[in-house]
C-alpha cells in the first residue's frame, strides 16, 4: 500500500524490460551480508513447484505513475505468475481498496484470470488477511509453504506481508526484480531489513530456473519462451 500519494513522482526506469536490482544506490542502500550460521538456521531455500505458491501484492492502477521501477515490477508480475501457471503453482493476488486505488493493471488481468487466482481486496496493509489465511487452507494450498512474493510497496504491504508468513512458519522468497516503492531508499531498506529477518532474496529467473531444475525438465521450453 502506497502511504503519501500526493508526493512527487519518482521517473520510473527507461525500459520496461529494465530488471531492478537489490541496490539503488542511494546512502545506506547497500545489502548486509548475512552470516553463513544464519542461512543455514533459515534452510537453503530450495524451491519446488510442489511446494510453492506465488503471492502478487497489489500491483494496481492508481500506482502505475507513482512508483519507482513500475513497469518492471509489471513485466516481472506478469512473467512469474504465467510461470506459476506452466509449473502448476497456485497464485494469490490482492487489491488495497480497490474502490479507491483500483483494480489489478491489465497487463495482469488476463494472467491472473488463465491461472484461476482469488482477487482478494483488502484493508490491511499485510497480504494475510483472514480471506488469505482461510484460501491458504484449502486444497489448491495445501503443502504450499514456499511463498514467491512480489508487487507493491516493498517497505509496507510486502514487508508487512513477509513478517507474518515467517511467523506462521513459511519460507519467503522475495523476487527483487518484481518488488518497488515509491522512493528508492525505502526498498533498499526494505530488502535490507527482509534479508535480516529471515527471508530469502532472488530474481524471477533464479527462482523459476532453480524449480525447473534441469534443461530436459518438465515446463524448461515454455518457460523460456516467457
Amino acid at each position: 500500500m502506497c502511504s503519501g500519494l500526493a508526493r512527487s513522482v519518482l521517473r520510473p526506469l527507461a525500459s520496461k524490460r529494465r530488471r531492478l536490482g537489490t541496490s539503488c544506490h542511494s546512502p545506506g542502500a547497500a545489502m548486509a551480508s548475512s552470516p553463513a550460521g544464519s542461512a543455514m538456521a533459515r534452510g537453503v531455500g530450495r524451491l519446488s513447484a510442489n511446494t510453492s505458491a506465488v503471492f502478487v501484492c497489489d500491483v494496481q492502477e492508481r500506482f502505475r505513475e507513482l512508483i519507482f521501477g513500475m513497469p518492471a515490477v509489471i513485466d516481472t508480475a506478469s512473467r512469474v505468475v504465467r510461470s506459476a501457471k506452466v509449473l502448476g503453482m497456485p497464485v494469490m493476488v490482492t487489491e488495497q481498496y480497490p474502490q479507491r486505488l483500483g483494480s489489478t493493471v491489465s497487463e495482469l488481468q488476463s494472467h491472473v484470470s488463465d491461472c484461476g487466482a482469488p482477487i482478494v481486496p483488502k484493508t490491511k496493509f499485510s497480504m494475510f488477511t483472514s480471506e488469505v489465511e482461510q484460501a491458504m487452507k484449502t486444497s489448491a494450498f495445501e503443502n504450499r509453504k514456499q511463498i514467491l512474493l512480489c508487487g507493491i510497496e516493498t517497505h509496507v504491504c510486502i514487508f508487512q506481508t513477509a513478517v507474518d508468513l515467517l511467523e506462521r512458519g513459511y519460507e519467503v522468497h522475495v523476487v527483487v526484480d518484481g518488488v518497488s516503492s515509491q522512493r528508492a531508499t525505502d526498498r533498499a531498506v526494505a530488502l535490507n531489513r527482509l534479508s535480516q529477518i529471515g527471508a530469502h532474496l532472488c530474481t524471477s529467473e533464479m527462482a523459476v530456473f532453480q524449480i525447473v531444475g534441469d534443461a530436459k525438465g518438465e515446463g524448461f521450453k515454455a518457460i523460456s519462451a516467457i
